[in-house]
Parts: structure tokens; C-alpha cells; sequence
């Protein structure tokens, strides 16, 4: 029995070992650039929209854009919930190889945020699913079929006032979010990505602010070996219509 534990020990460390000799990380450093807007409907009912082209540094190459549209209602003062579409465009996830063609995707996402106040920092505990559809494609063509999967995202942010002037205000954010794969598609990359995020947001207005950010972002690959290690630096621009709302 001794003997067996032993062989059992020494083919289970030849397997950890053997895929850590195969595990491949490539880090890359990008810039995600981004417009967020925001159009009341009525005091608790808004339609919001963004768009954001992420583009990589060394080489520079674009990445992929995103266009999402998505309907947000604020149920009670500690409760928003949000539904809405995504529309990914994937030009290349490797700086150093661009096909003729890019890949679509399609998710429509649904999520609920529970927002508390904690001296004078306010969180957001935000649970999102996310129902994915992206077009299958060989090394030269784009198919005609998708893959499908879910996908489940829990972020815990931090927002709190760093200086307030009048209307003009410096905010502060600090963010953690972890994202995991299901279906079969997904067998072998459960554990999606992990992002780290800081910023520092400035509002002119109540209806214009600016945000400058880095996101650290560490992601299993398809393989469920590899990794994309991560280094991005975020620019938004919110933009919240100026309009006068009905309850």
C-alpha cells in the first residue's frame, strides 16, 4: 500500500509539474478608450450606452470594440437593476498577428446591484450573467456556427469623494472583479479572469466627468493552460444627458 501512495505521488507530481512547464503567460499592455452615456427616462428609469475601442501598445493594434446598449432601473434606494445587448467586435487578441478577419460577438447580460453607503464610501456589489455568442472561425474564415456559454461576473467597487466644489468633485474608485465560464464549450477555462481596477474621476458638472484608470487583468485562455497577463490603462468620458425627468 506504502508503494502504491508512492507511485500515486510520484505520477501526480510529474503532472503539476509537466503543466507548469506547458503553462504560457503573455503579458501585454493595452489602452481601452471609452464614451458612457447616460439618458434619464424617468427618475428611476434610464437607458445607457457605451462604446470602447481597446487597442494594444507594443505593437499598436487594435483589439477589439465593444457597442452596449442596456435598460437600468433603480428598484429602491440600495437596489439598481440593468438588462441589456453587447455587441463585441474581435479584431485580434495577439499584438503580433492580425487576420483578415474579426470575430463577432453577441451577449445579452443581465445584472442586480446592491449599493450601500459605509462612511461615506459607497459600494456596489454587482452580480452579472451573461448569455455568450461568439462566431466560430478557423485560421482563414469566419464559420457558420457559434459557441455558446454563460458567464458569471461579481464585482465589489468602492466610490468615494476625494475633493467637492460646488458641482465640480474628484472621486476616487477602487474595484475587484472575478469572472467564471459555464458550458460546454468551456470545459477547460471555468475560471475566466480576475480585474483589478483604480481610478481617479473628475466631474466639471453633474452631467460631464472624466476618468483616468489602470485595470490589471489576468485571464485564462481558451486552452485552460495559458494566461493573458494584463497591464491597461482605461479613459472615459461620462456623459449624462441634461434632461428634465418625470416620476
Amino acid at each position: 500500500m506504502k508503494f502504491l501512495k508512492i507511485i500515486v505521488l510520484t505520477v501526480l507530481t510529474h503532472a503539476f509539474l509537466s503543466a507548469q512547464a506547458q503553462k504560457k503567460t503573455d503579458q501585454q499592455t493595452l489602452t481601452w478608450i471609452r464614451y458612457y452615456n447616460i439618458f434619464p427616462l424617468t427618475e428611476k428609469w434610464s437607458l445607457n450606452s457605451e462604446i470602447d475601442n481597446r487597442s494594444f501598445v507594443k505593437p499598436v493594434r487594435e483589439n477589439l470594440w465593444v457597442l452596449r446598449i442596456q435598460g437600468r432601473y433603480r428598484a429602491t434606494q440600495n437596489i439598481d437593476l440593468g438588462a441589456g445587448i453587447v455587441y463585441f467586435n474581435v479584431n485580434t487578441q495577439d499584438p503580433h498577428t492580425d487576420v483578415d478577419f474579426s470575430i463577432p460577438e453577441y451577449r445579452v447580460q443581465q445584472d442586480i446591484t446592491l449599493i450601500n453607503e459605509i462612511a461615506k464610501i459607497t459600494f456596489h456589489n454587482r452580480f452579472q450573467l451573461e448569455e455568450r455568442f461568439i462566431q466560430k472561425a478557423n485560421k482563414t474564415e469566419l464559420l457558420d456556427e457559434y459557441s455558446f456559454s454563460f458567464r458569471f461576473r461579481y464585482r465589489l467597487q468602492s466610490t468615494f469623494t476625494l475633493w467637492e466644489k460646488e458641482k465640480r468633485n474628484l472621486k476616487g474608485t477602487i474595484s475587484d472583479e472575478i469572472l467564471f465560464n459555464f458550458g460546454k464549450d468551456n470545459k477547460k477555462n471555468t475560471f475566466d479572469q480576475n480585474r483589478i481596477y483604480t481610478a481617479l474621476r473628475y466631474h466639471f458638472n453633474p452631467n460631464i466627468g472624466l476618468e483616468l484608470g489602470y485595470l490589471k487583468s489576468f485571464q485564462r485562455r481558451a486552452s485552460g493552460v495559458d494566461f493573458y497577463d494584463r497591464d491597461i490603462i482605461r479613459f472615459t468620458v461620462y456623459h449624462r444627458m441634461n434632461r428634465k425627468t418625470k416620476a
